[in-house]
């Protein structure tokens, strides 16, 4: 069944007003020369993305010798899933097979250090490999409140999320980007480390998200959801993206609606 917008951003009420606090998600990244780790804001002055390429533009890396090549995801319809896949059968299960291919990488519990794009691990420590059809299933559900974070940075999200790009980082669990991703992490959950947290980013070989939610788990959350596919399968499930103008503008009106609801 394809998201729509409304519905997703409906689900993700609690997780949208808790990080619109602090800003987040409301500006597009800006492209910028140096790669050097910006802080996270004090009060709604997210720094501008423009550490890592946009999505699609990674620099071309060598293939590691005996890792298989990825598979391409199946293409699903634009304007929305048959019969079969609505209930949750069909190329859902496809592309889940697809999300959870296994290039032969170990999994590990130390941060990547190395390039962002390559072929990552089939699991995660401590954590969950959710695919596409499991974030669908999530959202069909509409009663588990769940935080979705963009660690890629790019010019669209999936529909809800905040950018949280600078988590991405390598480096120890107890740096200064481990410090200032854990005061972002209690602000958006109000403290509540049970609640569910989706991360992602570009796709079955990138690193980003695989960091990030590494760090979220060393910080102590239960729920920890790493969304392997990243947007790459989320777009080939035929799923809606927005821009950051979209989001903020969303934002707002949530924020407008919420008085009226109380």
């Amino acid at each position: 069944m394809k998201i729509s917008i409304a519905v997703f951003t409906a689900t993700l009420a609690f997780a949208t007003a808790a990080a619109a606090q602090d800003g987040f998600g409301a500006q597009q990244p800006q492209q910028q020369q140096n790669v050097q780790q910006q802080p996270y804001p004090q009060q709604g002055q997210y720094p501008q993305q423009g550490q890592y390429p946009q999505q699609g533009q990674y620099p071309q890396q060598q293939q590691p010798q005996g890792y298989p090549q990825q598979q391409p995801y199946p293409q699903q319809q634009q304007q929305g899933y048959s019969q079969g896949q609505q209930q949750g059968g069909g190329n859902l299960d496809q592309l889940a097979a697809m999300e959870r291919q296994d290039f032969g990488v170990p999994p590990t519990s130390q941060l990547h250090n190395g390039a962002m794009h390559g072929p990552t691990p089939a699991s995660i420590p401590g954590g969950q490999v959710i695919t596409t059809k499991g974030i669908v299933e999530l959202v069909q559900g509409r009663q588990t409140p769940f935080i979705v974070l963009d660690v890629l940075g790019g010019p669209e999200l999936l529909p809800g999320a905040t950018y949280a790009v600078p988590a991405h980082q390598a480096g120890s669990f107890n740096d200064a980007t481990q410090r200032e991703f854990g005061q972002f992490l209690q602000q958006a959950t109000q403290g509540n480390k049970e609640i569910p947290l989706i991360l992602y980013c570009q796709s079955t070989q990138c690193w980003m998200s695989y960091n990030a939610s590494l760090r979220a788990i060393n910080l102590g959350y239960k729920n920890v959801l790493w969304y392997r596919g990243g947007i790459e399968a989320w777009k080939a499930a035929g799923q809606q993206t927005v821009t950051p103008q979209q989001m903020q503008q969303m934002q707002q009106q949530m924020q407008q609606q919420a008085p009226q609801r109380q």
